[in-house]
């Protein structure tokens, strides 16, 4: 796989783009900062550089899209991971009427800071992107989730809201 480092080593969503392309042997593209901040020139790199894996900020990939439509280059895309922010699932929409949901994977991680980038994973299908809601998934195997009140710090009852906290070995000591 090529993946590339598109933000700052210094925004934890970096950790995943690094380590996720070389501890798996992939190829590593350092994106220039003038790149990722030119849509189309950020957009002419994934395309010459075949970049299989793809991680980007919801507010980022927005302009991807836009880039795709104007450009219409050779991707070699199998998934884009989305975190860093909420997903507005409709924003999707003009991407998988040109893509589909298929072939290139629509993966949204949910995450904070203290769990090193990532806690949840749902790969995302058309029907996901038609509701209003911004679907996370279940933890990853190595966490535990817990929905509590968050005044009593004691579970939420089934259809209540609540706080999300996590648990398990990808949390930070303190």
């Amino acid at each position: 796989d090529t993946w590339t480092l598109f933000h700052s080593f210094a925004f934890d969503f970096s950790v995943w783009e690094i380590w996720g392309a070389l501890a798996y042997g992939g190829k590593l593209v350092v994106v220039p900062k003038a790149v990722a901040q030119s849509p189309l020139d950020f957009y002419e790199l994934a395309c010459r550089e075949k970049v299989t894996v793809l991680n980007q900020t919801p507010s980022a990939f927005a302009g991807f899209i836009e880039a795709d439509a104007q450009l219409r280059g050779t991707l070699s895309l199998r998934a884009v991971v989305f975190g860093g922010e909420k997903l507005k699932p409709a924003s999707l929409l003009p991407w998988t009427a040109r893509h589909g949901d298929e072939a290139i994977a629509l993966v949204n991680m949910y995450g904070i800071t203290e769990t090193t980038v990532h806690v949840t994973y749902r790969r995302l299908r058309q029907a996901d992107l038609e509701g209003a809601c911004s679907l996370i998934g279940p933890q990853l195997s190595h966490l535990t989730l817990y929905i509590l009140d968050g005044a009593t710090m004691q579970p939420a009852p089934l259809g209540v809201a609540g706080e999300l906290f996590v648990g398990g070995s990808g949390v930070a000591r303190g």
